[in-house]
């Protein structure tokens, strides 16, 4: 049973320049219950954390502490964890004010007070164990250890199997019940619908900053209400035409395919001038395909044909095979900042794949460079550093440097990640003209919207399996928000 509650927000509104993160936002916590805290990415969750457990002041609002209670009886697990792996177990969970005896460090002191803590979270390993010689559900637990040997009355997990496999999430319900059998309030922050009707007793839904869903019962809602309250409806299906997909054999075969834990006997093609987005939460699979059509992750079982030439045992064999690859961190993947427009854009077509013979002249790859980059319609010219382009310019050269290579298949991840709606706007026409001239193209998205808009249709993955394709009039934002959280796609 729930006890009273602990701690109360109300009303809290929080600015970054121009930006409202949180406008009259609010949650409460109670004793023996774990609340989930949930919404899309920017919904504000991120500045309601750092509030509540008190590393941010709002702009205005309030927090409240039950009679009793401390602010340093709040704690909080991030998701990035802060463990150092050079240093023992013991060392990661006193990091301060460590107990002493006579001005030494009281080793003994310090693994009674762990040892209890560690066997009732499961982690079964000594106190003088090398953090980095542990599992990562180890070392997240062990981060949990940490936080309660405070003797918290508030928990708050962010995002605490983001990282984490099967297994572990299984141990971590273990630790959840008792934690509040203990009387401890937990907010558990996640953008798993699946493990909040697993564990949580109730659930507070952000949107745009704002509370779309207070302090719902778990019994009382369901997945479909829960992506309803985050997207703030359901809406219609995007117009999309017919595409001319071209005979012969499809471009992108994958069959019975399997990566030691991360896919598991995956089956799809891709035809060309088709678009195919690929959907799924982090660590679903979705993302170890394209790494599998790209020559970038070993298949152990199953077949692959990508442009009629097999397996890519390498990136490079995969370019060579007419692959085209535009990754998600186009600063660290995609561009060579301190190189100029020129230099980016030819790259590939020229060193990689000696297009234009052994040694063409600048002015001929130049040439190149301002008819490709004028079909993207570029801001900038041929000689200009890149790094002093705008991040939608330079997404554009990477756009460039690949259309170069005039590829048959095209994968992009992330494409228009950090650039302006206008530039997105333009990514898409791109995408359409690679379509429209014969190239299969696979898409992911962190932006579920723009899988509806640019996809012809999308496989959804869960857990390392395709679980299901959504499209036509059933390829909604909505429908595939509840596809990726619950594997249903019909």
């Amino acid at each position: 049973m729930a006890g009273a509650e602990i701690l109360s927000a109300r009303d809290l509104v929080m600015s970054y320049g121009g930006v409202r993160a949180l406008d009259g936002a609010g949650i409460g916590l109670r004793g023996g219950e774990v609340h989930a805290l949930v919404g899309e990415n920017g919904a504000g969750k991120s500045t309601l954390v750092r509030i509540l457990s008190g590393t941010t002041a709002p702009d205005g609002g309030t927090v409240r502490l039950a009679p009793g209670a401390t602010p340093d009886e709040i704690a909080l697990v991030s998701q990035e964890l802060s463990l150092f792996p050079d240093l023992t177990v013991r060392e990661n969970l006193f990091p301060h004010r460590p107990p002493r005896r006579r001005g030494l460090l009281d080793r003994g002191a310090m693994d009674r007070a762990a040892r209890p803590v560690l066997a009732e979270l499961g982690v079964d390993v000594t106190p003088d164990r090398m953090l980095g010689e542990l599992s990562l559900a180890d070392r997240q637990l062990t981060e949990i250890a940490r936080a309660l040997l405070r003797r918290p009355k508030v928990l708050v997990l962010d995002e605490p199997t983001s990282a984490l496999p099967a297994a572990a999430v299984d141990r971590l319900e273990l630790v959840l019940r008792t934690l509040t059998g203990r009387g401890i309030a937990v907010l558990y922050v996640t953008h798993f619908l699946e493990e909040v009707m697993r564990f949580a007793r109730c659930v507070t839904v952000l949107r745009d900053g704002r509370v779309a869903l207070a302090g719902a019962r778990r019994a009382d809602v369901d997945v479909p209400e829960l992506v309803t309250a985050m997207l703030g409806g359901r809406p219609a299906a995007p117009s999309r035409r017919e595409r001319a997909l071209a005979d012969g054999p499809p471009p992108v075969v994958l069959s019975g395919v399997s990566v030691p834990g991360r896919l598991a006997d995956v089956t799809f093609t891709v035809r060309a001038g088709e678009v195919v987005g690929v959907a799924g939460l982090q660590g679903s699979g979705h993302l170890a395909a394209l790494e599998v059509v790209c020559g970038r992750a070993a298949v152990s079982t199953g077949h692959v044909d990508v442009a009629g030439r097999g397996l890519p045992g390498s990136l490079r064999a995969a370019v060579r095979a007419g692959v085209a690859f535009v990754p998600s961190d186009r600063k660290r993947y995609g561009l060579m900042a301190d190189r100029s427009v020129w230099e980016n854009t030819t790259a590939v077509s020229w060193l990689a794949l000696g297009r234009g013979g052994m040694l063409p002249t600048r002015s001929e790859l130049v040439a190149r460079t301002v008819e490709s980059t004028g079909r993207l319609r570029l801001r900038g010219g041929p000689y200009d550093r890149v790094a002093r382009l705008s991040g939608g310019n330079q997404q554009k050269v990477v756009f460039a440097k690949w259309l170069a290579t005039d590829p048959r298949v095209v994968v992009l991840d992330d494409p228009t990640r950090g650039v302006d709606i206008g530039v997105r706007a333009e990514m898409h026409r791109i995408v359409d003209e690679l379509a429209a001239g014969g190239a299969a193209v696979l898409v992911a998205s962190t932006d579920p919207a723009e899988l509806t808009e640019v996809c012809d249709r999308v496989l959804v993955f869960v857990r390392g399996r395709l679980s299901g394709e959504l499209r036509g009039g059933h390829l909604t934002e909505h429908a595939l928000a509840v596809a990726v959280q619950s594997g249903v796609t019909g």
